[in-house]
């Protein structure tokens, strides 16, 4: 007996094959992070600016490592990011937009009261028609640049933190989002 597929069917295949490879572990199972990490990123955020407390960069670090990973329980991320934001446009997840984890993780740090520090957002893409806007948390010195600062995402890596400075990170093209909106705005006024 011949077995044959047609090409339909292995595509469809093919792709099965492809996206069960881009899978992300459940979302109880996510690595933790180590000390070495956290104590990293917190350094980097204390060099920021000499008025930085020592304490307020380790909460910043601490928090923005290990609030995703609980995040990414409550949004039942079960598949990388992309893929999941088709589920949560459908209504088979409940969160998870990249905005959505900025948002929470942005709502989570301000809770803290941090007054040597500032948390500003960023928006990538929103220039680009064939990439799909990106937002962010940006930690600076107070007063400072979000240029200046570090891009804390969580979206990116489906609940593990992606983390580096706003001018390094070559994947996105960083404005900030009141930039972002206030060009919107100018574009629909232009269209009225």
């Amino acid at each position: 007996m011949k077995f044959s597929l047609s090409p339909i069917a292995l595509l469809l295949v093919l792709a099965t094959l492809v996206l069960s490879a881009c899978g992300t572990p459940p979302p109880d199972q996510l690595p933790r992070p180590h000390h070495s990490d956290i104590a990293e990123l917190s350094r980097e955020i204390q060099a920021l600016g000499a008025g930085i407390s020592a304490e307020e960069a380790d909460r910043v670090a601490r928090i923005s490592y290990e609030y995703p990973l609980r995040l990414a329980v409550a949004y039942e991320v079960e598949d990388p990011p992309y893929i999941h934001n088709i589920k949560v446009n459908n209504g088979t997840k409940p969160r998870g937009l990249c905005y959505q984890w900025a948002d929470d993780l942005e709502a989570r740090l301000r809770q803290e009261g941090f007054t040597t520090l500032e948390l500003q957002r960023a928006i990538a893409n929103s220039e680009n028609p064939l990439r799909i806007e990106h937002s962010t948390v940006v930690v600076t010195a107070p007063g400072d640049s979000m240029y200046d600062g570090i891009v804390l995402d969580p979206w990116r890596n489906g609940g593990r933190l992606f983390w580096g400075h706003v001018t390094e990170d070559h994947k996105y093209p960083w404005l900030p989002r009141d930039e972002v909106f206030r060009r919107k705005r100018a574009r629909l006024l232009a269209v009225d």
